[in-house]
Formats: structure tokens, C-alpha cells, sequence
């Protein structure tokens, strides 16, 4: 993994699915301000670095000697993901919906029966967990044995690594932001400068908006 790592994050900038704007932040919408924003969702539409995302979950597998049952995707940018690698690996998918459907059989998880499965979840970025963890208790509430959670990337937020170590769920990573970070630094995406400021909302998010002004 380490050596496909960089290669990730050189094709999510190449492909726009990093962008950084440390002048003009963006606002999440638990209202914290970041300069970096993550839409993995456009991943699919770039068959390359597709290709090593997926290629990068399997080895991710291999790595912790990880064989599940069948993949889960969360919906909706988690399914995709999650399908494809099923699909490569000859693994069943289910696909979890944030809200149970309020007509028909009215379930969370559709695709298949995961009692005493050993599920994979993937999803394409965390920010706080709680989508995932959210899918994450419907498959246990369905009988599925859950222990690991794979992502493309995470914004490293400490509460994500938190709620996912109080669920007993252990969150992987394809790519870190700091990775990101460099390699968007040598490709001169931005100045040292606006580098700087970069590091620091990833070294402290909560408090980056007051100390880079934009809080009074």
C-alpha cells in the first residue's frame, strides 16, 4: 500500500476529486470552515484512477489477511466503490440506505442476506463517521459481523477515529491528507505559502478558521 499510495493521491488531484482553496473556504455543514475539500464521487468517471482504487482496496485486503464474505457500500457515493470491488473479487454486495424505505419490505440493507457474514463496508471519504458507523449498526442489526471499514480517504478529523474505535469498527485509508498534500505541493498546485496554511487546518480544523482570520 505504501507504494500505491502517492499514486492515489497524484490521481485524485490530477482528476479535481481534492480541491484547496486556503483563500476562499469552504463550509461543511456542521459549520466548520476548510480550504480542502474531498468529492470522491467523481472517481468513477476516471476509469485509471479507478482502477487504482480498487486495485488499492484489494491490496489493502491482502495486507491485513482480511477475506469477508461480501462488500457493503454505503449510499450513495460508497456503492459504486463497493460494487466494483465485489465484482473484481467475486464477492456478493449489499448496499446500505441511510433511510429505511417507507413503503415495501421497508429494509436498510438490500441485496442479499448478511446474517453472520463478515462484512466489508467501503465508503469514498469520511469526514465525521456517522454515515458509516450509521451503516455499520443496520448491518449489525441484521445479523452482519462488522470489524473493518475501508475508505479512499478520510480529513483525519480525531472524533472520526473516535466514534469508530467506540463502535469496535477499525477504519482504513487508501490515501492520508497529508499524502494528498505533497503531492498536490509538487505539482505546484498551490504556493508555499498557501501550503502553510494548509497544514495547519489539517494539524487543527477546529481552530484553523480563527487563527487564519476568517472568524472574528
Amino acid at each position: 500500500m505504501d507504494a500505491l499510495a502517492p499514486q492515489i493521491a497524484a490521481a485524485l488531484i490530477d482528476i479535481g476529486a481534492v480541491s484547496f482553496t486556503p483563500q476562499a473556504p469552504i463550509t461543511f455543514k456542521s459549520g466548520l470552515l476548510s480550504p480542502i475539500y474531498a468529492d470522491n464521487r467523481k472517481v468513477p468517471f476516471h476509469p485509471q484512477a479507478w482502477r487504482l482504487v480498487i486495485d488499492g482496496f484489494q491490496r489493502l485486503m491482502h495486507s491485513l489477511s482480511f477475506n469477508p464474505d461480501l462488500i457493503a457500500g454505503i449510499e450513495t457515493a460508497g456503492i459504486p466503490h463497493g460494487a466494483a470491488l465485489a465484482y473484481q473479487m467475486g464477492k456478493p454486495f449489499v448496499f446500505v440506505r441511510k433511510q429505511a424505505k417507507d413503503h415495501g419490505a421497508k429494509k436498510r440493507v438490500e441485496g442479499g442476506d448478511v446474517e453472520g457474514k463478515r462484512v466489508l463496508l467501503i465508503e469514498d471519504h469520511i469526514s465525521t463517521g456517522g454515515s458509516s458507523l450509521a451503516g455499520v449498526d443496520a448491518l449489525r442489526q441484521d445479523g452482519a459481523r462488522m470489524e473493518h471499514c475501508f475508505a479512499i480517504s478520510s480529513y483525519g478529523f480525531p472524533e472520526a477515529a473516535q466514534q469508530f474505535g467506540g463502535a469496535h469498527v477499525q477504519l482504513h485509508t487508501l490515501v492520508t491528507l497529508p499524502t494528498i498534500l505533497d503531492s498536490a505541493r509538487q505539482k505546484g498546485r498551490f504556493g508555499e505559502s498557501e501550503f502553510a496554511v494548509l497544514q495547519d487546518w489539517i494539524s487543527d480544523p477546529h481552530g484553523w478558521a480563527e487563527r487564519q482570520g476568517f472568524v472574528k
